[in-house]
């Protein structure tokens, strides 16, 4: 485990946001206001929106961004405070890859690797996905060229994702 930054240190943490049941747009913008107001956290950067289809999964397409915080949060508290908003926005975990009405990922955590019952950092599948991989490289495109192998990344190229709005008018409706 790489440390976290000394308590009191913001860190960069990258969140995965994903939905596709009910009003997924309004979700996402809910969860963002909602993880801009975390104590000790600042958003520094939302991406457009994007509709994908579901990887390993049934159901609707979902509409997915992701975000960059500043945070001083540590990674599991942090971790917590996005299963929070999960279920205040009535998230259900019934079965693997169910449909969901919010889905935050804590994606990366500085340079933090960790690896616990609760929390692998970085996500261990964000490689494979286009919906974060495409959302990221908007953002931060280095880091997205750095996530998983080769391989990983043609099977992402590979998956259908539509960029829909860009992030001001995405946030703004």
């Amino acid at each position: 485990m790489s440390a976290a930054p000394p308590p009191g240190q913001p860190a960069t943490a990258w969140i995965g946001l994903g939905a596709n049941l009910g009003d997924a747009r309004a979700a996402l913008r809910a969860a963002v206001h909602a993880l801009a107001a975390l104590p000790g956290t600042q958003l520094a950067q939302v991406s457009s929106l994007y509709r994908s289809a579901p990887v390993d999964a049934g159901g609707p397409d979902y509409l997915n961004a992701v975000i960059r915080l500043q945070t001083t949060l540590a990674p599991l508290a942090l971790l917590h405070a996005l299963q929070a908003i999960e279920q205040a926005a009535g998230r259900q975990r019934p079965y693997r890859n169910a449909p969901r009405t919010l889905d935050l990922d804590l994606l990366v955590y500085g340079d933090v690797q960790l690896h616990s019952p609760d929390l692998t950092l970085p996500h261990p599948r964000m490689g494979e996905r286009a919906f974060v991989l495409m959302p990221l490289a908007e953002l931060a495109p280095q880091l997205a060229q750095s996530i998983g192998t080769a391989s990983q990344r043609a099977q992402a190229a590979s998956q259908r994702i539509e960029r829909l709005q860009g992030a001001q008018d995405w946030l703004a409706d």
